[in-house]
């Protein structure tokens, strides 16, 4: 089976399903964005922003810098390795599964 660091794995998926965050993560595959920009098109506060932020960069999904007064984000695609081998793990297990299946399905056909 594929190493995994559940915890990073949790925190990964967590952040994931919320529909805001990954619209956040398809901005920031763009182009770095400070927070307010970030906000922009949303109907939140900057504190609910922040903690959108917060959850990302705790998944490692997202790093912050300073510049001055403001806050940069940037999007570490990297940290999506994992979840990519635990999915891929699963994939090729269940196809080979699958496969066994059919070829036993075959087998009681003839």
């Amino acid at each position: 089976m594929v190493e995994n660091n559940d915890k990073h794995l949790d925190a990964t998926f967590s952040a994931l399903s919320d529909p805001t965050r990954r619209a956040i993560l398809s901005r920031l595959a763009l182009t770095d964005l400070t927070v307010t920009e970030i906000a922009e098109p949303y109907e939140m506060s900057l504190a609910a922003v922040s903690k959108h932020i917060g959850v990302l960069a705790r998944a490692k999904l997202v790093s912050q810098h300073k510049e001055g007064r403001i806050r940069r984000c940037k999007f570490e695609p990297a940290a999506l390795n994992a979840v990519a081998d635990w999915i891929e793990y699963y994939q090729r297990f269940w196809q080979e599964n699958l496969q066994s299946l059919e070829n036993y399905v075959e087998k009681l056909k003839d």
